[in-house]
C-alpha cells in the first residue's frame, strides 16, 4: 500500500485521473479514500513501485510525508467554498504542509534520480523554515526542523473556520482555527492541541484524548507558534516506548501550563487568550452547493472510502469530460468541483443512474 499527501484533500483533475489508471494498472484495481483525506493505492508489486511513485510524482501529486514519525497530512474543510475564511484556511493547511514537509532531497533521488518536480513556496514559508531565533531548528542538518531523529511519532494537524467540524478539529495534536473580524477579514488563529483518539487494546494507561486550547496567535505568526509546538513534542516526547509517543501524553504528563510555558520559550512570545468561538457543527457537503464564485460543487458519499466498480467507472468519465477537480472529505467521501451551471442536469443524471446521487 502506498499513501499520497493532498493539504485539505485537494486533487488536481490530471492527478485523480492518473489515480485512476494506476489503480488499474498496478494496483487492485480500487482507490482507497482515507480520513485524513488522501488517496491509499492497494496491491502495488515492489517491481512497479519507482514507476508507480514517479507517476504519481509527475503527475502534481506526491506522498512524501505521508507516512513516518513526522507531520502527516494537513486537513482542511474539503468544501471549495470561496469565502476568504474557508480561502485562508485552505492557504494556511498549505503553508503548513509546506513548512512541515522533508527536505533533504533523498525522496526525489530514490523515486524520480534527483529531478524535482516542486512549485515555489511562499516566500513566508521559507522564512518561517530557516529562522532559528529561538533555537527550534538544526542549522547544520539537511533537515532543520526534524534533525536526523525527526518525531517520536506521527504527527496531526488540522485547519478549520468557526463552526464547522468536517476535519474532527479536536482529535488532531494541533487544531487550528481561523479567527475573522466582523468584515469576514481573517485576524488570526485558536489553537488546540493533544488531541488524539488511538490507545493500546487492554492498556488503560493509554487512552484517546481531545485537543484543550493552548492559546491565539496573530495570522502572521502562525508558522514560527507550528514550529515551536512541534519543536517542543520533538525535544521531550517520549522515544523510550512508541504507545507513549503521541503528543497527547506529553501534555498530559506535563499539564497544558507548563506545556504552554515551554512552547512559548520556542516560540519567543506569550499566547494570546483563546478567542471565544460559536458551537461546532458537523458538514458533510453532500449533495449539490454553491461555491460562491458562480461554479457548483457535488459531494458524493463512498463506502468506506473504497472508490471501485460502478462509481469508480462514472467518477472518471464526469472527471475526465467536464475537466474537474476532486477534493476527498475527512469521511472519506469525493466532492467534484468547479461544476458549471449548465452542466448540473447532465452530470446528475448520469451519477443518478449509477446510483451515486
Amino acid at each position: 500500500m502506498l499513501r499520497t499527501k493532498n493539504p485539505g484533500g485537494k486533487v488536481p483533475n490530471q492527478l485523480y485521473l492518473t489515480m485512476d489508471d494506476l489503480a488499474d494498472q498496478f494496483g487492485i484495481g480500487t482507490l482507497r479514500l482515507t480520513t485524513r483525506q488522501t488517496f491509499q493505492l492497494h496491491g502495488v508489486l515492489k517491481k512497479n513501485l519507482k514507476t508507480v511513485m514517479s507517476t504519481i510524482i509527475k503527475n502534481m501529486g506526491s506522498t512524501l510525508g505521508a507516512c513516518g514519525d513526522l507531520n502527516r497530512n494537513v486537513l482542511a474543510p474539503a468544501a471549495p467554498l470561496m469565502t476568504k475564511e474557508y480561502l485562508f484556511a485552505q492557504e494556511t493547511a498549505d503553508n503548513i504542509a509546506a513548512l512541515l514537509t522533508p527536505q533533504s532531497g533523498f525522496y526525489y533521488d530514490v523515486w524520480v534520480d534527483g529531478e524535482r518536480f516542486m512549485t515555489s513556496e511562499p516566500p513566508e514559508v521559507v522564512k518561517a523554515r530557516n529562522d532559528n531565533s529561538h533555537k527550534t531548528n538544526f542549522p547544520d542538518s539537511p533537515e532543520p526542523i526534524y534533525g536526523t531523529q525527526f518525531l517520536p511519532r506521527k504527527f496531526k494537524i488540522a485547519v478549520t473556520v468557526p463552526t464547522d467540524n468536517s476535519v474532527d478539529i479536536l482529535t488532531n495534536d494541533i487544531g487550528v482555527v481561523v479567527v475573522s473580524d466582523d468584515n469576514g477579514e481573517p485576524q488570526g488563529f485558536n489553537i488546540y492541541v493533544g488531541g488524539g483518539m488511538g490507545r493500546t487494546h487492554r492498556m488503560e494507561a493509554t487512552f484517546p484524548r481531545l485537543g484543550e486550547p493552548l492559546g491565539y496567535v496573530p495570522k502572521e505568526d502562525i508558522l514560527y507558534a507550528i514550529k515551536a509546538i512541534v519543536a517542543t513534542q520533538r525535544d521531550h516526547g517520549r522515544r523510550d516506548d512508541r504507545r507513549y509517543s503521541r503528543m497527547k501524553y506529553l501534555i498530559s504528563s506535563w499539564g497544558i501550563e507548563k506545556f504552554k510555558t515551554v512552547v512559548e520559550q520556542y516560540y519567543g512570545k506569550k499566547f494570546e487568550p483563546f478567542r471565544e468561538l460559536p458551537e461546532w457543527e458537523f458538514k458533510s457537503y453532500l449533495g449539490w452547493h454553491e461555491q460562491g464564485d458562480g461554479a457548483l460543487f457535488c459531494g458524493l458519499h463512498v463506502d468506506n472510502g473504497r472508490v471501485g466498480g460502478k462509481m469508480k467507472k462514472t467518477l472518471r468519465e464526469v472527471i475526465e469530460k467536464y475537466n474537474l477537480n476532486v477534493r476527498i472529505t475527512p469521511n472519506q467521501n469525493i466532492i467534484l468541483c468547479d461544476i458549471r451551471s449548465a452542466w448540473r442536469r447532465p452530470i446528475t443524471t448520469v451519477l443518478a443512474q449509477a446510483g451515486l446521487l
